[in-house]
């Protein structure tokens, strides 16, 4: 028995790792693909952007971890019912369900381990790569002045150079504008030649200009702005320094983000939770007050226990304008209308702040039940992909992967399907988060019931004779 579970084991991990790498890889590059516009031209050092990668594919594995056990899992089965070789154990008076049995330890540990990776790995990972994410996305691109074209990367200047050199140094028909003090193109320097070196450090560009000229039309007083005067300088050779401090790496500082519900544990998430749950209370009572104090009059409807009243009304029999002189009513109409109009905005006002604080706590209760359902994901992808490598009797990269996506992708569209509905409130969170989980557990205990009990679910012949008696008795 110790060689089979060994053989299955083997058989099994093989798969496992294989499927885990290659799932990671395409999520990489699709991570790439959609940023990549933020990395380029950027001259970022090999180890930032090792780094980003790194984090990056840790917070992956909740996606590529339930696939690479459905994967693997059917591809095992399968290939050991398309060698005949589950068919040889069976008949040695082995059942499937013991063959499965180390396989669903491994699976239980896995999962194990994915609820440890959840609660303690990704809010860490998720902090690193969101704020490395943010400093990559907030640098500035390099310093790259092509020929002919109007850079404009520089805060507060315009340059344009007419020829660059092989040497990338020596430039011709230099155009500088100077815009720092916010008055349009009314500081010019021209240079027929020049040279431009970066610093060591690459904090400061300098500009050796040659043989050039100095326009500033000095617009500093109303009347200089009627008559526009120009001063113009000459010069034989002139130095210009241009900071380039913005174009640094900068390095942000992680506490702006750990508060983030993705940043959280389960202990944190609670605390937070409870937090903003008092802070909205507080929020509704205090809103509630101040209703009553501008609308005295509706205090008379309230009893002790803040509920309305049974079968009070209020007086209208009288006209309480009738009191008013003709001449004041229309002001005393005016000052009404605006007063509810205004109690109308404040009131549409604290409507949408409620709603959206709402919706901010819904976030941190549906971070507190994924730390779960990866962990039960797992296992309940097991119990698919186990029996129906079985039952299809079918191993390698074709019809189990195919399988394979396709109950993955419907898996994971009920599952953003049901996260979606809990955060606009239409589900609450335990029932949108475990959605899919809910739906897949019944057709895996149905699959795995078939399997052990040898049910022939996917022959033809057999639903060819179903489908006969059927129209028979139609």
């Amino acid at each position: 028995m110790k060689k089979i579970y060994l053989f299955v084991i083997k058989l099994y991990l093989g798969p496992l790792v294989m499927t885990f790498f290659i799932a990671m890889f395409i999520l990489l590059m699709q991570f790439l693909w959609k940023y990549i516009d933020d990395f380029v031209g950027k001259g970022l050092e090999w180890y930032i952007i090792v780094k980003l990668m790194f984090y990056v594919s840790v917070t992956f594995v909740p996606m590529a971890l339930p696939l690479a056990i459905l994967l693997s899992s059917l591809m095992t089965f399968g290939n050991l019912g398309e060698k005949y070789e589950l068919t040889a154990i069976k008949a040695s008076g082995i059942s499937l369900r013991i063959i499965m049995k180390p396989l669903i330890m491994i699976s239980i540990i896995i999962s194990g381990i994915a609820f440890y990776f959840s609660n303690n790995v990704m809010p860490y990972a998720n902090l690193k790569f969101k704020t490395l994410l943010y400093d990559v996305q907030s640098k500035k691109p390099a310093v790259n002045i092509q020929e002919g074209m109007y850079y404009d990367g520089i805060d507060g200047f315009i340059i344009k150079i007419g020829k660059k050199d092989k040497d990338g140094k020596t430039l011709h028909n230099i155009m500088i504008y100077d815009h720092t003090e916010r008055s349009g193109n009314s500081k010019l320097t021209i240079a027929k030649s020049g040279k431009m070196e970066l610093t060591s450090d690459n904090r400061f560009l300098f500009f050796t200009l040659y043989d050039g000229n100095n326009y500033n039309e000095n617009l500093n007083t109303y009347e200089n702005m009627q008559t526009r005067p120009m001063i113009r300088s000459s010069f034989k050779q002139e130095f210009r320094r241009f900071d380039l401090s913005a174009f640094a790496y900068s390095k942000t500082n992680e506490n702006l983000f750990k508060n983030h519900f993705q940043m959280l544990n389960l202990k944190q998430l609670t605390q937070t939770e409870d937090t903003l749950k008092i802070g909205l209370k507080n929020k509704k009572t205090e809103f509630y007050k101040n209703s009553m104090n501008r609308f005295q009059f509706l205090t008379s409807l309230y009893d002790t226990t803040t509920k309305f009243k049974k079968d009070t009304t209020l007086n209208l029999k009288n006209n309480i304008l009738s009191s008013f002189e003709a001449s004041k009513r229309n002001t005393l109409l005016e000052t009404a209308l605006q007063s509810a109009r205004a109690a109308k905005n404040e009131i549409d006002y604290w409507s949408i702040d409620f709603k959206d604080n709402e919706e901010y706590i819904r976030r941190y209760d549906i971070e507190w039940q994924r730390k779960f359902t990866l962990s039960i994901a797992c296992l309940i992808l097991f119990f698919i992909g186990a029996p129906l490598g079985a039952i299809i009797r079918k191993g390698g990269f074709g019809l189990p992967v195919v399988m394979s996506v396709l109950f993955f992708v419907i898996f994971h569209i009920i599952s953003m399907i049901g996260e979606k509905s809990a955060r606009e409130g239409i589900l609450g969170a335990f029932q949108g988060m475990w959605l899919s989980s809910l739906i897949f557990l019944p057709i895996g205990i149905i699959l795995t019931f078939k399997a052990t009990t040898d049910s022939p679910l996917f022959d033809s012949d057999v639903w060819a004779r179903v489908i006969k008696k059927l129209i028979r008795r139609n």
